[in-house]
């Protein structure tokens, strides 16, 4: 048993030791052996199709199996994954890309032009990057083999960064016959050309799913940083051992039979990391939220959105949510990611302090008839179950008439859907969070980058950012780029489409035998860096 530990998680640890199944034996052998690293993952894995989900499992599962043909450095920079070369014509509107020769699928089919073409058509239709590139009049053309072209027939100053994108609906390679065929249904072939292959036969959905080490990925030559360079693995064998219950994933990593945690719950950093066998480091940028309904009152009304987030206290949310002061800001000012690219404080000087006062004087002038608010309050879910809490104070404290509807996480995503209104099984707002790369631009933030007319719970519209989000993306120096991103942000404060919470960092959790975590960034685990000390094995 690791020591020092509190008592209460030494006792917490024996009994988990006690119910739980042994997960599986250690690796045993000399140095160059098959190694395992054993994983539990934010969650389990339910669909093998990551240009039909934004689910974080997906994604990183994505990165396992397929490749792309750009990703991002560990600057945030789009650095050539897949492709070889690239031109671009002086005004920007015809790009030719080359891949790099020899890439496979895991089944030994050659990548070609046509697979990249038909995997980046049907990505297109479902992605905010891919639909701007669309509406800019963009068209994929294979060449031969190995070249195809892109032309546009309007300016779109974000190709790279589009083919780049680190989350969400990421611009994964398929084959060509696993794109076309499947369209907007889930595609469930695990074919892919990354540097594990997927494991079918081995995958029990809602306990383990398991990724081998493919032999003939293509690495670069360059070293591998964050999402770019050489994903070759180290790991031959990596298996997600899917533990919902916190206690029982914490006293799985204390007993040495898992190596990592991808997510550290609040309650369970301070004890992990007094344990001396095991490491818990800082992740990625998280941005708690607030979102709010635009389709009925009260929070149809811009002046009542303003006056809940003059009302926001940033760091007592995160406080609440269980993070310590060195994982949480005191303040974040930008809708975007602090210390990102985007980052602007444009329009905030108003917000920059909460102001009870000011909230409740907004409040007053809105016309606010005391309608209720109905606050979604998931049951399951301890980090925003507490945020949650929060908003449901801090309404109150400005004066508003709250009504709480408690439920499961589950039933609450199935809730957010509905357009009634607030008192006719419809809602006013819940506590949520998003990775970096899902907030960090007006495109790729879930909510800001939704124009009028989108399905995004909570519906927010406002025709001028629309505008000021399409002439951004149209921008093709980065001068008039930071411009209209202040632009984009002033507007954003000014109708306020949701209402930021702070930013804090994901903790995860290592035993100290996993080597190269000093190379992991941001929030997508990089498990192709990682490996194991020989005494180990």
């Amino acid at each position: 048993m690791p020591l020092p530990m509190p008592s209460l998680l030494r006792r917490s640890v024996l009994a988990a030791s006690a119910c739980l199944p042994l997960l599986a034996a250690a690796d045993v052998g000399a140095a160059g052996a098959p190694t395992t690293l054993r994983m539990v993952p934010q969650a389990d894995l339910k669909f093998l199709d990551p240009m039909f989900t934004t689910n974080y499992v997906t994604r990183n599962y994505g990165y396992l199996v397929f490749d792309t043909l750009f990703g991002l450095d560990s600057h945030g920079v789009p650095k050539p994954q897949m492709v070889e070369s690239y031109t671009r014509s002086d005004d920007g509107l015809t790009w030719s890309f080359t891949l790099r020769p020899g890439l496979a699928f895991h089944d030994g089919a050659p990548v070609r032009a046509a697979d990249c073409v038909a995997s980046l058509q049907r990505w297109s239709k479902r992605d905010n990057y891919g639909r701007a590139m669309m509406a800019a009049g963009a068209q994929w053309r294979v060449e031969d083999e190995r070249r195809f072209t892109l032309t546009l027939t309007q300016p779109f100053g974000l190709v790279l960064e589009s083919l780049a994108k680190a989350s969400g609906m990421i611009p994964v390679i398929m084959p060509e016959r696993t794109a076309s065929r499947s369209g907007d249904e889930p595609s469930n072939e695990a074919i892919g050309s990354g540097p594990y292959m997927f494991k079918r036969d081995e995958w029990v959905p809602g306990s383990k799913v398991v990724f081998v080490r493919n032999p003939a990925y293509v690495g670069r030559s360059e070293p591998a940083d964050f999402l770019s360079g050489n994903r070759a693995g180290h790991i031959d064998r990596i298996e997600w051992l899917y533990l919902p219950d916190s206690n029982s994933a914490t006293a799985s990593l204390a007993l040495g039979e898992v190596d990592m945690l991808e997510l550290v719950p609040p309650d369970y950093i301070a004890p992990l990391r007094n344990d001396k066998t095991i490491q818990v480091r800082q992740g990625g940028a998280i941005q708690a939220s607030m979102i709010v309904n635009h389709l009925h009152p009260p929070f149809n009304n811009p002046k009542i959105r303003q006056a809940v987030l003059h009302a926001i206290d940033q760091e007592k949310f995160l406080a609440a949510m269980g993070y310590p002061p060195d994982l949480r800001m005191k303040h974040c000012a930008t809708f975007f990611i602090c210390s990102g690219p985007n980052e602007t404080s444009a329009g905030a000087d108003a917000y920059m302090k909460p102001d009870i006062a000011t909230a409740k004087r907004l409040l007053a002038e809105s016309g606010y008839k005391g309608e209720p608010v109905v606050v979604l309050l998931p049951t399951d879910y301890a980090v925003l179950n507490a945020a949650a809490l929060m908003v449901i104070q801090t309404l109150k404290d400005i004066g508003m008439n709250v009504t709480t509807q408690s439920m499961d996480w589950a039933s609450v995503v199935a809730r957010r859907a509905r357009k009634d209104p607030p008192g006719a099984g419809g809602w006013s707002a819940y506590a949520t969070y998003a990775a970096s790369f899902d907030v960090n631009s007006p495109i790729n933030n879930f909510m800001l980058g939704s124009a009028c007319g989108n399905s995004m719970p909570g519906w927010p519209c406002d025709e001028t950012l629309d505008k000021l989000r399409a002439e951004w993306i149209r921008a093709d120096k980065p001068e008039e780029r930071r411009a209209r991103l202040d632009a984009f942000q002033e507007r954003a404060y000014q109708t306020v489409p949701y209402i930021p919470l702070g930013q804090y960092a994901s903790p995860y959790a290592v035993r100290n035998d996993v080597t190269n975590v000093d190379r992991l960034t941001g929030d997508v685990p990089q498990l192709w860096v990682l490996d194991k000390s020989p005494v180990t094995q």
